[in-house]
C-alpha cells in the first residue's frame, strides 16, 4: 500500500517578557487556557512554563500544512501579546538561565524530572517535529533506516540555536547538545524489520528502562501512536516559511525513498557512527561546514550537498505539489539559517537583547498578510 504522505507539524515557542527580553512563565496567563478554547488540541504546555507548543492536524499536503501552521502561529502570537508577552521561535533563548525556570505542574513532567533530575530541568530547548504518514509499519521501518542519512543535512538547514546562557557557543545548533544528555536520543540504529524494532521496545519496557515508546526520543522515530515517521532533529526555525520549506523537503525525502523502495532499488545504508560524524559537523558549522560523502569518501561543502539533495528528490516534488515550498530552501542557502542571522545581529550590536528582538520580529513576520491572502481567518 502506497503511503499517503500526509503531514503534521509541531513547533515549540518561547514566551518572552517584552521589557527584560528574558523568558517568562505563562502559567498565570491565559495563553494555554484560551488557546485550548480557541484551538482545542492544537496548543499545549510543555515541561517548562515558558514554552508553548502548537501542532497542526493531519494535513493532506504542504499547502494545507502551511495555512494551518501560520494560522496557529498568528493566534498564539496574538494571545501572547494580550497577556503582556511576546512569542519567539528559536532553538534556545540567547541568555535565559534554565535554573530559574519553573516546571509546568503536570504529572507527566514531574515524573520525567524525578527520573532524569537536572538533565530534565536543563532541557530548556525548542524544536520542530515533522510527521509524515507511512501507514504500513514494515515499510516505515525501512524508510526510517534510509532517511537517517539525510538527518544531518536537514539539521544544517534548521540550525537556530547558537547561544546558551548568554554565550556564543560556537555551534550553530547548541540545542542538540543540550538534548543529547537525555537517554535514547540522537540517530537511531538500523532495524532489519518492524518486528525487530518492536522486540527492542518491548525489551526496554520489560526491563523498566521506559514505560512506553514515547520515551524513545531519537532524531527520527516511528511514532508510537500514529502511523507516521516523526523527524525530531530540527531546531524550530525563525520564520514559518522556513518551517514549511523544511517540512516539504522531509515529505519529499520520504516520498523519494518510498519510490526507490517500491522499485526494489533501495538506498545505501550507513552505520550510525558515520551519520553521527555528519550530525556533529552540522551542529557545529551549519551551512558553512562540510559533510562527509561516505560513498566518495571525501568532504563536501554543505551547500553543495544540499543542492545535490534537492536534485535527488526533484522527481517527486511536482507530484506532491510542493515545488514553491521546496524552492524556499534556496532562500535559506542564500540568506543563512536562523543561527547565521542571529549571529549577524550580535556581531553588529554586541547586545543579546537585540538578538531577542530580532527573533521576535522574525517569528511574527508576514503571518497576518500571508494568512489573509490565503483566505484563512486569523
Amino acid at each position: 500500500m502506497k503511503p499517503s504522505f500526509t503531514i503534521g507539524i509541531e513547533e515549540e515557542y518561547q514566551t518572552i517578557d517584552p521589557v527584560t527580553r528574558d523568558l517568562r512563565s505563562h502559567i498565570d496567563s491565559e495563553i494555554i487556557s484560551k488557546g485550548k478554547t480557541l484551538l482545542k488540541e492544537a496548543v499545549k504546555a510543555e515541561m517548562h512554563q515558558s514554552v508553548v507548543e502548537v501542532g497542526t492536524g493531519i494535513c493532506k499536503d504542504v499547502q494545507a500544512a502551511s495555512r494551518e501552521l501560520k494560522g496557529l502561529r498568528l493566534q498564539i502570537c496574538d494571545l501572547a501579546k494580550q497577556n503582556g508577552l511576546r512569542l519567539a521561535s528559536a532553538g534556545t533563548h540567547p541568555f535565559a538561565d534554565w535554573r530559574k525556570q519553573d516546571i509546568y505542574p503536570d504529572e507527566r513532567y514531574e515524573t520525567i524530572v524525578q527520573d532524569l533530575k537536572m538533565v530534565a530541568r536543563a532541557n530548556l530547548i525548542f524544536g520542530l517535529h515533522v510527521h509524515i504518514a507511512v501507514e504500513d509499519r514494515e515499510t516505515s521501518i525501512h524508510l526510517m533506516n534510509a532517511a537517517r542519512y539525510f538527518l544531518p543535512h536537514i539539521l544544517a538547514l534548521s540550525t537556530n540555536s547558537p547561544f546558551w546562557l548568554g554565550m556564543d557557543t560556537g555551534l550553530k545548533s547548541y540545542r542538540g547538545k543540550v538534548f543529547d544528555k537525555f537517554p535514547r536520543t540522537n540517530i537511531p540504529d538500523y532495524f532489519g524489520s518492524w518486528g525487530e524494532y518492536e522486540s527492542f521496545v518491548n525489551l526496554l519496557v520489560k526491563t523498566n528502562c521506559i514505560d512506553n515508546a514515547k520515551k524513545i526520543w531519537w532524531d527520527i522515530r516511528p511514532h508510537p501512536n500514529f502511523p507516521t515517521l516523526e523527524f525530531r532533529i530540527c531546531d524550530v526555525p525563525l520564520r514559518a516559511d522556513e518551517t514549511i520549506a523544511i517540512a516539504a523537503l522531509i515529505q519529499a525525502t520520504i516520498a523519494k525513498l518510498y519510490k526507490l523502495h517500491a522499485a526494489n532499488q533501495g538506498f545505501r545504508l550507513y552505520r550510525r557512527a558515520f551519520i553521527m560524524e555528519n550530525k556533529w559537523r552540522a551542529s557545529r558549522y551549519g551551512l558553512d561546514g562540510k559533510l562527509i560523502d561516505f560513498g566518495k569518501q571525501t568532504e563536501v561543502p554543505v551547500r553543495d550537498l544540499i543542492y545535490e539533495y534537492l536534485q535527488f528528490v526533484d522527481d517527486v516534488v511536482d507530484e506532491l505539489g510542493s515545488r514553491n515550498e521546496i524552492n524556499y530552501i534556496h532562500r535559506i542557502l542564500e540568506n543563512g539559517t536562523g543561527a547565521d542571522r542571529q549571529l549577524r545581529i550580535y556581531q553588529e550590536t554586541g547586545d543579546l537583547t537585540k538578538v531577542v528582538d530580532y527573533i521576535v520580529y522574525e517569528t511574527e513576520t508576514g503571518l497576518a498578510t500571508e494568512i489573509a491572502g490565503a483566505g484563512v481567518a486569523p
